[in-house]
């Protein structure tokens, strides 16, 4: 019995996917789609769809993508042979979900094509140096996550700003390093004795509500409670 086989979709015909982190501000969809324009104009191909997933990490699966999935979708509803994206990293930053997305295009009948040239084809060549490519890119980003660790872990020792704010704390004065807010410290300290009493997290949620006690946001929620109880020993030690 022979294996069925998605259509093999028209190779100048291609759907976009461009992909935004919320910490990427050199690659802009703008910059993305202007590449990929750039490399249907020499190719001759027409892009009869864009998608665009905005803030989503390199790292997110696909079922929490809502623009990758639409354009999969657009792959057979367009008859499209390529999938088009600016730079391969745009795909994702993990070798494995890299695979599985390319995996997911084939299904759909059509390849991965890079606007930047990288590793296109189908010779044992091209399908090395994607592996290399794709390598790389799950290295860079364990290189940027150890880097940023690192640098907050110094700013947090010298008792600087890192990052957000934490709950009970306020920027000081200078702009730089933070202080104990006296009203958010009130509220952890409540917190405390409500758990030292043995009210449970979602009774500790409803007793701050019953007596007018709110966050930064409004009434506190348990998950937030319990947030509060797990840091509350370093905020004491503070």
């Amino acid at each position: 019995m022979s294996k069925h086989r998605a259509p093999v979709g028209n190779p100048l015909v291609a759907v976009g996917y461009l992909r935004m982190s919320k910490d990427d501000q050199k690659l802009s969809p703008a910059v993305q789609r202007a590449s990929v324009e750039a490399w249907a104009r020499a190719q001759g191909a027409h892009v009869v769809a864009w998608h665009l997933d905005d803030g989503v990490c390199s790292v997110t699966l696909v079922d929490k993508r809502p623009g990758l999935v639409a354009a999969l979708g657009d792959l057979r509803v367009h008859g499209a042979g390529v999938l088009v994206v600016a730079k391969r990293d745009r795909l994702a930053r993990d070798v494995v979900l890299t695979a599985t997305i390319e995996g997911l295009v084939a299904g759909a009948g059509a390849h991965v094509v890079s606007a930047a040239g990288e590793g296109n084809g189908e010779a044992p060549a091209d399908q090395f140096m994607r592996g290399v490519i794709d390598c790389a890119a799950q290295y860079e980003r364990a290189l940027i996550r150890a880097r940023t660790k690192a640098a907050l872990g110094a700013l947090r020792a010298q008792g600087k700003r890192a990052g957000c704010i934490p709950y009970g704390k306020r920027l000081a004065a200078d702009g730089v390093h933070l202080e104990p807010d006296e009203r958010e410290q009130a509220v952890l300290a409540r917190v405390a004795e409500l758990h030292d009493a043995g009210l449970s997290v979602r009774g500790i949620a409803a007793q701050l509500r019953s007596e007018g006690i709110v966050g930064r946001a409004g009434p506190l929620a348990p998950t937030q409670v319990q947030r509060f109880l797990r840091a509350l020993p370093l905020t004491e030690a503070a």
